[in-house]
């Protein structure tokens, strides 16, 4: 079993540091996984972006480093099965960074961000995955179907969480006020531009309950005496006060 003895200690010292910053600051979407004991082997739980055909799904993937790192890239795969061009039925992830384009000074998080972005615009030119490359050329709806298939059989699901840093509060920040749009857009101006059936879907049993509340007997007739009942305890109360004060002027 690998462990940081494999590493050189000023590599160990590095990663270290690019691990914490990961935990502390994650980038968008992406979680990593930490074990201390072993920093030869990172996973990585990476979230579907929004308006793919891996939408509402979470695939882990692993990067394995070599004793060579940073010198040589490392090596990735994806442990969830996914329908991908550029990510083979074994799950072997193909991409320039992880080969041709790697630099040493390049950080793990710019190779997780790389695949992530993967999974927004692949590219079926360089395919793994022969049948996923060109279906992506020649139908993608076809190929949008069978990526949200194994996404919806294969992937984990999401899970509901208070997302920190600052690129997630931003990103919170924008759902929360696209929320608003949409809701200021569908919410009708009033009465007038409703129907009575659509009025009453809109407005449940309240609309119904503020309608029948002026009609009620029980409450019409004792709404009012109420009211005055407390001016007429009020009064007496305001009379007194005035007498008292004249009584004190009297006397100086």
């Amino acid at each position: 079993m690998a462990t940081n003895e494999n590493l050189p200690p000023n590599v160990i010292r590095q990663l270290a540091k690019e691990l914490k910053n990961l935990d502390e600051s994650p980038p968008e979407g992406i979680k990593v996984i930490v074990n201390d004991d072993d920093f030869t082997t990172i996973f990585a739980d990476i979230e579907g972006p929004a308006g793919t055909p891996y939408e509402n799904g979470v695939f882990r993937m692993k990067l394995l480093l070599s004793r060579d790192f940073p010198q040589s890239p490392p090596k990735g795969f994806f442990l969830t099965k996914i329908f991908h061009p550029n990510i083979a039925t074994g799950g072997e992830i193909c991409v320039n960074t992880l080969k041709k384009d790697w630099n040493p000074s390049l950080g793990l998080r710019h190779v997780l961000l790389v695949v992530r972005c993967l999974l927004i615009e692949p590219f079926p030119e360089s395919a793994l995955n022969e049948q996923a490359g060109k279906l992506l050329l020649e139908n993608y709806e076809e190929y949008a179907r069978h990526a949200r298939l194994y996404t919806s059989i294969h992937a984990l699901k999401p899970k509901n969480k208070t997302k920190s840093g600052t690129i997630s509060e931003s990103t919170t920040a924008l759902n929360v006020d696209q929320s608003n749009n949409a809701v200021s857009k569908n919410t009708p101006l009033g009465p007038a531009a409703l129907s009575t059936s659509t009025a009453n879907k809109a407005f449940g049993s309240n609309l119904q309950d503020q309608n029948a509340a002026p009609s009620d007997p029980a409450l019409g007739a004792s709404a009012v005496p109420k009211k005055d009942g407390l001016h007429a305890v009020k009064a007496p109360v305001e009379k007194k006060k005035i007498d008292a004060r004249k009584k004190s002027l009297k006397r100086l």
